[in-house]
């Protein structure tokens, strides 16, 4: 079971909005990270610079947090970690053939009413949920 935490997950949910509020207000894009990330690969975007500075910063104030506060979030897992990128590779495809992520969608596209984007995390949610359900109850597993 995990610990409640309101304060430090407003705080957190806060942040993440007001990064994609002022992406969209000084840059006119969606803070979608498979977005964001898609233009720092070859053929880099025109605009990689920022894209650069977006993801140094979502890899590096966790770092910062930590090495300023002492403060880590403890991860467990008792997935195999082969399994771990077998499943993150599989998300990846997902997000292409969806052509968006959870950030882009979820975030983004939910709070502009975007009904391709509601539907988008609907399945996202309903895919996990389902996902979940089937490792634990019918496979037996973690």
């Amino acid at each position: 079971m995990t610990d409640f935490t309101p304060f430090p997950a407003l705080l957190g949910g806060s942040l993440i909005g007001l990064a994609a509020v002022a992406l969209m207000a000084f840059n006119g894009r969606i803070a979608g990270m498979t977005g964001i990330m898609t233009g720092l690969l070859p053929p880099f975007a025109a605009d990689w610079g920022w894209r650069a500075a977006f993801l140094l910063g979502a890899i590096g104030a966790p770092i910062l947090m930590v090495l300023a506060g002492g403060h880590t979030v403890a991860f467990e897992s008792t997935a195999p970690a082969p399994w771990l990128i077998v499943g993150g590779l599989i998300v990846g495809v997902g997000v292409y053939f969806g052509s968006g992520c959870t950030s882009g969608h979820g975030v983004c596209g939910i709070a502009r009413l975007s009904p391709r984007s509601i539907v988008a995390t609907l399945t996202f949610m309903a895919t996990a949920v389902a996902t979940v359900f089937v490792v634990r109850h019918v496979l037996g597993g973690f």
